[in-house]
Formats: structure tokens, sequence, C-alpha cells
């Protein structure tokens, strides 16, 4: 893939499964491009699509991907544009093939290759991993998509790899960089995490959003350089910003401590500069590379159960004895020896005193009910709940009648040895390339313990007023999950902001403002260059965002709830 261009402009257009089907002809059409990229895999998709290949072996893969390049395949073959992307999924083979199908159909030659070697779910037994899964998958890295482009692909699909890959392949193949070049590859990992979730990196889920046009933010592209640095920016006239607001929020997202572990490289996220180079630019570089684990992670997923909700709406006064009320008629409804394994009531106090209309008087009971049996979370538990209507609480009613139940399913992770994954990239003409793992590694490192911060200190700011207010005021946040964990990124904007956030957010202070915490292992990392300070909950999403174990069960708003909530700030900051 080398071209005389000292540098390799790639572009995003999926975030996730389901992201904007436009974005693909968008990003082919509004600027130059020279790889086009598209993340469509996620703890949840990996499910999704387990359960469709259950239905039909055939399946498995991202659909959404393939109707995208029946309508944009010629297009991007005209502009030169190489498009690389895991929506692959379960069955990349299988979309290499449609692919190879609909190029034919459409009268584009295009040389399709594919990636695989990360399903690990016929080897199981092999490799040790629990019996009843419906998907085990390996996170590979970019040496496969590399080798896939070296030998002639113009598309390149792959199953699970790490989302940075699909970044970090295409600059591995263009500036020919080796497993050796750490800093390089670290570099482009971290470009990668900053492209993979689209327009998160532009404006979209920003916290300062008010301040940017982001109605319909555009896509995010990088501009790598052999050295691993980048400028990431958008094309022009499109929606939304790229600041260095939006790509520290992107960085925050889902990481942790200052080692980003991957499969080619671990890269230190606490060497990352950032600098404003002009509107909607900002570059990346200072990116320091150390070998990666010896391990792969692997992800998997099995069911979990079966679920049910049912939601109590309480109206007007009294909203607390109404609750438990609702609560004891339950209890005694239930038939004997009908119990499920877990019964969770959540009061959602949404009601205003004196209000307007109704729906602003009323709050929410949500009853959810867990069970490997689904006749616990079904008919039965429906029926309880239903028969208190005319002798519940006065104004009884449910936002919708109870349903029959459905499975859930549970994310988790495990690490095997790199060397027993059979990474393996399949050219265009067919042939096979092993792509070996890293042949230098180094151990995970334990970089910090629950409660403890793990970097320097700043100088505190000195003493002074202070008010009363809102964190989101002089903070920005972001958060995500990662399993049944979460993660949450705060950040400063301002040097006496960050001198500020590392001495007062500490890990005590986020258990008093984020109560649900209180009793889950929390630990706290500083990122002095980013100006910021990254959390991670343990536990605190349950089995993972499948299992729905909390009302945002990925924690997506979790940074949001955090900044709404009210501290002493220093009176020069706000």
């Amino acid at each position: 893939m080398a071209r005389a261009s000292s540098v390799l402009r790639i572009g995003n257009a999926s975030g996730f499964y389901g992201d904007r089907f436009a974005a693909v002809r968008e990003m082919l059409t509004d600027g130059p491009l020279d790889v086009l990229t598209g993340d469509y895999l996620a703890e949840l998709t990996m499910l999704i699509l387990a359960r469709d290949r259950l239905k039909d072996p055939s399946l498995g893969y991202a659909r959404t991907f393939l109707r995208q390049m029946e309508e944009c395949l010629g297009l991007a073959r005209e502009r030169g544009v190489r498009i690389v992307v895991n929506a692959g999924g379960l069955n990349p083979a299988r979309l290499a093939e449609r692919l190879r199908e609909l190029a034919q159909r459409l009268g584009v030659p295009t040389a399709v290759a594919h990636v695989e070697g990360d399903d690990l779910l016929s080897r199981r037994a092999e490799l040790g991993l629990p019996e009843d899964l419906l998907a085990a998958n390996a996170y590979l890295g970019g040496f496969g998509v590399a080798a896939c482009l070296a030998g002639g692909a113009e598309v390149v699909v792959t199953g699970r790899v790490t989302d940075a890959a699909l970044v970090a392949g295409p600059a591995i193949a263009h500036f020919g960089w080796t497993a050796a070049d750490l800093d390089p590859l670290a570099g482009a990992v971290v470009a990668g995490h900053v492209l993979e979730c689209g327009a998160q990196a532009t404006g979209g889920n920003y916290a300062f959003f008010q301040e940017h046009d982001v109605d319909r933010p555009g896509f995010p592209l990088a501009e790598l350089h052999a050295d691993g640095s980048s400028v990431i920016t958008k094309h022009p006239g499109t929606g939304g910003a790229v600041t260095v607001g939006t790509v520290t929020a992107q960085l925050l997202y889902e990481t942790g401590g200052p080692r980003y572990l991957g499969p080619d490289v671990t890269a230190r996220l606490d060497t990352v500069r950032l600098t404003a180079e002009g509107p909607d630019r900002v570059r990346i570089d200072g990116v320091r590379g150390e070998a990666p684990p010896p391990t792969l992670k692997v992800g998997l997923n099995r069911l979990g159960g079966h679920r049910n909700e049912v939601v109590f709406v309480l109206t007007g006064l009294d909203i607390e004895a109404k609750a438990a009320l609702v609560r004891r008629q339950f209890a005694a409804a239930l038939a004997p020896g009908a119990r499920p394994a877990e019964l969770r009531w959540t009061l959602a106090r949404t009601d205003h005193p004196d209000a307007g209309t109704e729906e602003a008087a009323s709050a929410l009971l949500r009853l959810t009910a867990r069970d490997r049996d689904p006749a616990r979370v079904g008919r039965e538990l429906g029926k309880a709940a239903v028969e208190l209507g005319l002798g519940g609480y006065p104004g009884f009613h449910l936002t919708a009648p109870p349903g029959p139940g459905a499975p859930y399913g549970v994310f988790t992770a495990a690490h095997v040895d790199a060397k027993l994954v059979e990474h393996t990239a399949v050219l265009p003409d067919g042939r096979r390339i092993t792509v070996p793992p890293a042949p230098v590694t180094a151990p995970a490192p334990v970089t910090g313990r629950p409660g403890s911060p793990d970097g320097e200190l700043p100088a505190p700011l000195p003493p002074g007023r202070t008010r009363r207010a809102p964190l989101g005021l002089v903070l920005g946040a972001r958060s995500g999950d990662k399993g049944g964990d979460a993660n949450l990124g705060v950040w400063a904007r301002t040097e006496d902001g960050w001198r500020w956030l590392a001495h007062a957010l500490t890990v005590p202070v986020l258990r008093e403002l984020l109560p649900e915490t209180a009793e889950l292992p929390v630990t706290r990392h500083l990122l002095p260059n980013l100006r910021a300070v990254n959390f991670t909950l343990t536990g605190l999403l349950g089995e993972g965002v499948a299992a729905q174990h909390r009302f945002d069960p990925q924690a997506k708003a979790l940074g949001e709830w955090l900044r709404s909530r009210h501290l002493d700030i220093p009176e020069v900051l706000l």
C-alpha cells in the first residue's frame, strides 16, 4: 500500500452498528481520503451477531455495511479510497464473499480480503474457556489488516480486532512499520482511539456542546505521519468541531490508567501531547509506546438468563408511601415458589410539586426481575403486577402492559496466550498469511490500587473564596462501559482548573457525589498532559450492558450526572 505521500489520510464513517447510514457517502464526497474505516462492533453487538448466527450460520456480520457498499463501492474505487472495517463480526469470510458477489453484480472489480482467527468458540475447551458461550473472540491487532493491504486489497473486512487496529493497520502498510516501531505504533493507536467512535471526536456527546454547532456533526479523519504523530480534523464545511476538548474527551473514553494495552503496542496515554493547530485541527504527538502484553483479551458472550420489567406510575402526593405499598402488595401477590432469583426496585423521583402537567407530577417505580427460568419472569410476574390495579395505591397505572420477558446476555473478558491465536490474513487471491504475535512482550503492569491515585499531583491552588456550584461549570466529563465496569474521565480546560481538579475530586469525594459507587472498588488515575483524572468503577454495570443492570446500562450519562453535582469550587475558576 506504500505511496509517495508522507501523509496518510484516514477517515471514519461508523462508530457503532446503527450509526449514520449516509456517513460513508458523506466521507467519500466531502473531501480527500486515502482510507475510510468503520467500527461496527461493541460488546453488545457481538451478542446480537451471535444470536443472528444461531438462527442462520451464514449470518453473524453487520449487514448494514453491505447495503452501504451497494451504494458506495463504485464511488470508493473511483476516488481511490480503500475501505477497512470490522463489520465481519463473527463471520468475516462470509461478508468478504458477499462483497465479491456485490462487486461482480455492480460491475465494479474490487479486490476484497479479510482477517480471521479471532473466533475461538470452537477452541473453548482447548483454551480453558467456559462451555456455555455464544461467542468467544480475541482482540487482534493491526498487522493482519496491513498484510491484506500490502497484498493488494481495496476492501478489508475483519472480525474482532481492536477498534484502533482499523487505523493502525493501514498506517503499518503505508509507512512500512515493523513490530519494533513502538512509538509510531502507539501514535497510530492513539489516533485510532480518537477516530473509532465517529462523531464523538467532532463534538458529539461533548460536555460543552452548546459552544459549537453540533446539530449534525461531521465524521473525523486523521492525517497520519511516519513518526506516528497525527492531526485530527474533519472535512471542511461539515458540522461539529474538532478542538483540544473534543479530542481530550474521546481519549478518556473507555480507557483506564496511563498504559493503554493492545496486541501490537502499549500506548502511554500520559505522554500524549495535544496542540490546537488551527480551526478544527488538533495535533497529537509525543506518544510513547512500550511492548504489548503477552496475552490477548478475549470477549466472552453468553446468555445470562431472562429478564422482565414493570414500571408503575406514581402521581401526586405521598410518593414514598405509594412505592412502599406497591412493594408490599407485590411480594404478597407472587405465588409461592414463583419468586425470581433477583428482584430490583428503583424509584425515580421525576415528580415536581404543584406541577402543571400530570406527567410532571409523576414518579416512576421500576421493577426489574431476572431468573434463569423464563417462566419466573414471564406471565406470573406480569399477572401479579396487573392484579393490583383496583386494590392498590390511588392513581394506579403502568407505563405499558407487562410483556413475556426476554433473554439477556452477559459479557466477560478472559486472556489467552497470543501465541495460541491463529491470526490470519486472507488475501484477495486466496493466499493465507499467518500473522505472528508481537516478538517482544512485557507483563501488564499494575498501575494503581483501588482508591489510590496513579501519578504525581500538581501544586494545589492557593486558598481562596469558594462558591457552591455544579462541577460542570468548570469540568468536562465522558463516561462509558467496559464489561461490568464503568469508566469515568474528567478533565479541566485550564491549568488552574487542573490543579484544583487533581486535589478536589478524590475517590472519597466521588463516592459522596455518586452514591451508587459507595461500596464499589474505585481506581483513580492522573493524566497530567490531558489535565484529566480517569476513574474505573468496578462492578457498577453488573454483568455488562446486555444484562441491563441499571438505569443507564452503559454508563453513557454517568459523567453528566457527575457534572450536575455541586461542590465548593474556587471562585477564581467560575
